[in-house]
């Protein structure tokens, strides 16, 4: 009997992945086990085994669409067999699912619906219009941000007003191009004459955003439209931290240091230092901030296919040696795009290290719904007053941080930003205890 093969649902808080190369064609005949398709998130990417023996009766999804968890992508049965018969067992299949969703929104979803809320988007709307991508037609997250990237942004003010049903122009005359109060009374049909680019820049390559790349930019412009963010630099005397990474490189392997970096001696010092400010380990998400006992630390991580974030759980209680290694082991995951989607989420607090590349300062932008993130820059001597009052030169490491404005105020954020730099300068005591 034909069998719908599903997207498999990876982790709680994932909605929809990217088919990224089917490698099986139709007409192929494959084995339970083997991969038919390469799928990723904006977190991870895994394959997608067959499920069972037979004929890769249709491939319903091409490579590069965004698909639903638990939607059919192909269907494999017996050679001639109507693969069309096995969709509707596969709606039927997911029908209870859909009937849990009871009430007066059944067809959003509750992470659509509260994305919806928050960005004075008509879920309801979507649902009417047939806008859901999700099984059954049900709205998504994903459709939310898709109407939300195809609406201008808007001020405050004018989203506001929007929750409260008023039209919207096609553009806005408000800082940054923002749709404004002075906006909505604007002629609905009014539009602004489009930019005519000239041949004479020579051959250029066009491109859609998509895959991870567009999901990333999504978050990206949301943690900026969504959040009050604010920068402040600093530095912190790096004597100490080179010369315990130098002891530790040359110490005896068995006792597992010889590995240990600096940028885990500053992991190790974020997680010490945030347990005392309760306030910048925490997450703003639907006007509920929530403050957390453990360090739950996220670390930035570069990979081929963008920038990846997993979680340290519980790094406040891991030793130095054991922070390292399990720093080291998430980092692997991801460029190797092995990691768990749920190693990819429930962070606290963020770490983004750029130290590597020499950069000297720069502005970190928050992982929300996180409401600080520390930036670690390059270590570079710097002038200093020694203490005759003569010029000397100090080596020191680069601190920026980012908080949100709405929840940390400029002190606060300011003495979080010292309690690391100093916990950085004296390594060797806070290691002690």
């Amino acid at each position: 009997m034909a069998h719908a093969l599903i997207m498999p649902r990876q982790g709680n808080t994932v909605e929809s992945c990217i088919i990224v190369r089917w490698k099986a064609a139709e007409g192929a005949l494959v084995a339970a086990d083997e991969t038919v398709c390469e799928v990723e998130t904006d977190k991870a990417s895994f394959d997608v085994p067959a499920g069972m023996a037979g004929v890769l009766l249709k491939i319903l999804h091409p490579e590069g669409d965004d698909v639903p968890v638990l939607a059919p992508i192909a269907v494999i049965g017996e050679m001639g067999e109507d693969w069309q018969s096995a969709l509707g067992a596969a709606a039927a299949d997911a029908s209870p699912v859909l009937a849990d969703a009871s009430g007066p929104a059944s067809g959003v979803s509750p992470r659509a619906r509260s994305l919806a809320s928050a960005e004075s988007i008509d879920a309801g709307a979507l649902a009417r219009s047939g806008s859901g991508t999700g099984p059954g037609g049900r709205v998504i997250e994903r459709d939310v941000r898709t109407a939300l990237a195809e609406r201008p942004p808007l001020t405050a003010a004018a989203k506001a007003a929007a929750s409260a049903g008023a039209a919207l122009p096609a553009r806005g005359t408000a800082l940054g191009g923002r749709v404004g109060i002075a906006d909505l009374g604007a002629a609905a049909g009014a539009e602004a004459p489009g930019v005519s680019v000239g041949s004479s820049l020579g051959a250029y390559e066009e491109s859609q955003l998509k895959g991870v790349r567009r999901l990333i930019s999504e978050r990206m412009r949301a943690s900026l439209a969504n959040t009050a963010q604010l920068t402040f630099n600093a530095s912190a005397k790096a004597e100490k931290l080179l010369a315990l990474r130098a002891r530790f490189k040359a110490s005896d392997p068995a006792l597992g240091l010889s590995e240990v970096t600096i940028g885990d001696l500053v992991l190790f010092a974020v997680s010490r230092v945030l347990p005392r400010f309760p306030g910048a380990n925490a997450t703003l998400e639907d006007g509920l901030l929530r403050s957390y006992e453990r360090v739950h630390l996220a670390l930035a991580v570069d990979t081929p296919r963008g920038l990846m974030v997993p979680v340290i759980r519980g790094a406040d209680l891991l030793p130095l040696r054991a922070l390292s290694v399990e720093a080291k082991r998430l980092a692997a995951a991801c460029q190797a795009g092995s990691i768990s989607p749920d190693e990819l989420s429930g962070g606290t607090f963020t770490v983004s290290n750029l130290g590597a590349f020499g950069i000297e300062s720069f502005t970190p932008v928050l992982n929300a719904p996180q409401v600080a993130i520390l930036g670690v820059d390059a270590i570079g001597a710097r002038a200093a007053e020694g203490p005759s009052g003569e010029l000397v030169l100090e080596r020191r490491i680069g601190l920026s941080i980012t908080v949100d404005h709405q929840v940390i105020d400029g002190a606060p954020a300011a003495r979080l930003l010292k309690a690391f730099a100093d916990a950085i300068a004296d390594i060797d005591l806070l290691l002690i205890g």
